[in-house]
This record gives C-alpha cells, sequence and structure tokens, in this order.
C-alpha cells in the first residue's frame, strides 16, 4: 500500500541539516515532493528526530528552508524526511520546483 500523500519527482542536490543539541549533518535529496524527501548521508539519523533543513534546490543560489521535519524511516544511509513546516513562500518556491520536474 502507498501511504504516501504527494507524487514525488527525482531530484537531487545537497542538503543540510541541523538539530538540537548541536547536531548537524550533511547530505543529498535523492528525490523530492511538496511533503518531503527521500535523502542519504553520512551521518547517522534514527526515525522521529526533529531537524531544520536547508535545500540547495537548482532553482536559486540561496537554499530553500524547511522549519521542521521529521524523520519517518531509515535503510542504511537513506532515511525519509517528512516536511511539517514551511513557510508559505518557501512551500510556494517548493511545489514550483516539483511541478516544474513534473513538466
Amino acid at each position: 500500500m502507498n501511504t504516501r500523500k504527494a507524487r514525488r519527482v527525482r531530484l537531487v542536490c545537497r542538503l543540510f541539516f541541523f538539530g538540537r543539541s548541536d547536531f548537524e549533518g550533511e547530505g543529498k535529496v535523492l528525490d523530492l515532493s511538496t511533503s518531503g524527501c527521500l535523502a542519504e548521508s553520512e551521518v547517522a539519523v534514527t526515525p522521529g528526530m526533529e531537524f531544520q533543513l536547508s535545500l540547495f534546490l537548482p532553482d536559486h543560489p540561496w537554499p530553500l528552508r524547511v522549519e521542521k521535519a521529521v524523520v519517518r524511516w531509515t535503510h542504511g544511509r537513506s532515511f525519509g524526511l517528512e516536511f511539517l513546516t514551511l513557510r508559505p513562500a518557501q512551500r510556494e518556491r517548493l511545489r514550483a520546483i516539483v511541478m516544474k520536474a513534473k513538466a
């Protein structure tokens, strides 16, 4: 059964994540949707961890900021992130990049 809320598009870009207690890491996004992404990193994460994200998408030189995301699952170095809190302008930018990639 597919429990995804939004269709994902293949898009590879850099990702930085920041958590509590000075936890931070770098990785890459492998696919993206308006509600989350598939990422991989050498930094170990566990389901339930919450982060702030910076996604370096190809549409602008500055990163897209996700104020709150949660790790939903992990498998080896790969993990799924759900975007919980984005500012309206960031959500619109994300929607535009996903729609452009689908075309």
